[in-house]
């Protein structure tokens, strides 16, 4: 039988009622009373880690997560994560870079409803990563709602519905149906095609570095200019959420010029869109004629990946032009440029 470690964060799914409202109280074994069938098909063992709402998670405890999986590389098939949904796909995303050459799943899950409740859907989402953490697909994945969605594309779409989770301009890997993986044809065509082929010879590296002087910033109509003076002064990276494919206010609110000033003063600047689905594409508009050639194009990437990838570059490359190459290089079918 397939041998996968099971690592408890806290979260929804590890949750009961409290006089405090929702907390997390479960461990990781508790969680798997509620599920004996699961370790009939598998040898599961576990690390409760941490048992936090993941409103509370930071960098460094994703860290720890990422030194869990590391440190337990060689003794398991795979992994398993239990993690609190409203931050679940900056984690995802974060240990895509954390977790250099991986060559096993490391499959991320949790609820939306608390166990034991009417409709819960912990049994089929923890059911579920089990099941395709057994398939042996090396990467970071999230499965959610009988979905498997890659790692560095996902994004909590709902805040309230048990389909909260929607793969963001990639395919879904695959879905979960009557306890097999059936994965999307498209998988195995063009761009797709070569997202998880890893050369197992080489070693699993972990690196945690990340610089937390990175700020999201969402352009709106009447958005300050003065504001990136601030950010000049400190910060080292933005994401600019401009709108449509990729407009900057260059007029009477010349945001544009703002942007080159940072650039100028060493930033790296990240332009990305509003739109949630089909990505960037700078230059086709005179408002997306920003002057530096150090302008960072986030293409179809979405922002909880931008944000995690940025943090990580700022973290390990010391020039803005090291960060660039870096964040408009492909890691795990994280970006794809029209």
């Amino acid at each position: 039988m397939k041998k996968i470690l099971m690592i408890t964060t806290g979260g929804t799914i590890a949750s009961a009622d409290t006089i405090n409202g929702l907390a997390p109280t479960f461990n990781a074994d508790e969680l798997l009373m509620f599920m004996p069938e699961i370790r009939e098909k598998t040898t599961i063992q576990t690390i409760s880690l941490m048992s936090i709402d993941s409103t509370n998670m930071t960098l460094s405890l994703i860290g720890e997560i990422a030194t869990a999986v590391y440190e337990h590389y060689d003794a398991y098939d795979g992994f398993v994560i239990t993690h609190g949904t409203d931050t679940m796909a900056y984690t995802s995303a974060a240990l895509v870079y954390m977790l250099k050459n991986l060559g096993k799943p490391v499959v991320i899950t949790g609820s939306q409803v608390v166990v034991g409740a009417l409709f819960s859907d912990v049994r089929k989402n923890l059911s579920d990563a089990f099941l395709f953490a057994r398939e042996g697909i090396p990467g970071v994945f999230i499965s959610f709602d009988g979905i498997i969605i890659n790692g560095s594309r996902a994004m909590k779409s709902k805040s309230k519905s048990r389909d909260a989770f929607a793969s963001i301009n990639f395919p879904v890997v695959a879905e979960m149906k009557l306890g097999m993986a059936k994965y999307n044809n498209l998988m195995y065509h063009g761009i797709y095609s070569k997202t998880y082929v890893i050369d197992k010879s080489k070693p699993l590296e972990l690196n945690t570095k990340f610089s937390e002087d990175v700020i999201v910033v969402k352009l709106h109509p009447g958005t300050k200019p003065e504001l990136f003076d601030y950010i000049k002064s400190n910060y080292k990276g933005v994401v600019v959420e401009s709108f449509g494919v990729g407009g900057v206010p260059n007029e009477s609110t010349n945001i544009s010029q703002k942007l080159d000033e940072l650039i100028d003063a060493g930033l790296s600047v990240v332009i990305t869109t509003q739109c949630i689905e089909d990505g960037t594409e700078l230059g086709v508009y005179a408002v997306g004629q920003i002057g530096s050639s150090e302008i960072i194009n986030a293409g179809d990437m979405n922002t909880e990946t931008i944000v995690m990838k940025l943090m990580w570059a700022l973290g390990n490359y010391e020039t803005p032009s090291e960060v660039k190459k870096f964040m408009e290089t492909t890691i795990m079918g994280d970006v794809h440029f029209e």
